[in-house]
């Protein structure tokens, strides 16, 4: 299987980019059908990339890795998280990947790097839920995990000799703002680096950062 990439440009900005309309970072185009044959693209965001194909000058975005048209990202990624991305040109897919009452969303896998080693007493409260300033969160997946063989971030964690870090890997179904930086700091243990490994069926294996690749379209299921 070919991966794809697209270089970084250093153009002119506007006569090279799609032309997708600007989106806000809490905002994106939704179609409520696809244009043409369903596309879903697997796409490994890079450490300090937006997850939106527009910024100000200087951001790194989609557009400077994807040139598909008329894909939008299905969910969001923080700046400074990494990983899967799953990007499409359909709607009601986008929908069930992301509505927060939609009864078919799916589960996400995080593989999050901590500060100490969290006590299994900590786990529980993950699992459990947590208290943060929007509210409870609902129970969550936590296991600790060996530290995975992933690519190097650019730049580095912070390193603290005197301080271990523990890898967890944290299961959740739903995705406020923030969410698994604020449930670990909510335990004492702050996050250094975060992956989603995985959402729905898919995952980012076999993805270098900033490499993506399409992906066939998943069964609709009736109703859906």
């Amino acid at each position: 299987m070919t991966f794809k990439t697209a270089p970084k440009r250093n153009t002119n900005k506007s006569a090279s980019k799609p032309n997708f309309r600007r989106t806000s970072r809490r905002q994106s185009d939704k179609p409520a059908r696809p244009k043409g044959p369903t596309k879903v693209i697997l796409f490994n965001k890079p450490f300090n990339t937006l997850t939106q194909f527009t910024g100000e000058p200087g951001d790194s975005t989609l557009a400077d890795y994807i040139p598909v048209k008329d894909v939008y990202p299905a969910g969001r990624l923080d700046k400074d998280s990494e990983g899967l991305l799953v990007l499409t040109n359909d709607g009601i897919l986008q929908a069930r990947l992301t509505q927060p009452k939609s009864k078919s969303k799916s589960a996400k896998v995080y593989w999050v790097q901590v500060e100490g080693i969290p006590s299994e007493e900590s786990l529980t409260k993950l699992r459990d839920g947590v208290e943060l300033n929007d509210g409870w969160t609902l129970p969550a997946g936590a296991e600790l995990m060996d530290a995975p063989d992933v690519w190097d971030r650019n730049p580095p964690i912070r390193h603290r000799p005197s301080i271990p870090t523990t890898w967890i890997a944290i299961t959740l179904t739903e995705g406020r703002n923030r969410q698994v930086r604020r449930m670990t700091a909510a335990i004492g243990h702050p996050t250094l680096r975060l992956i989603r490994h995985k959402m729905a069926d898919w995952t980012v294996e076999g993805l270098q950062p900033g490499e993506w690749r399409e992906v066939p379209a998943p069964m609709r299921n009736n109703g859906n």
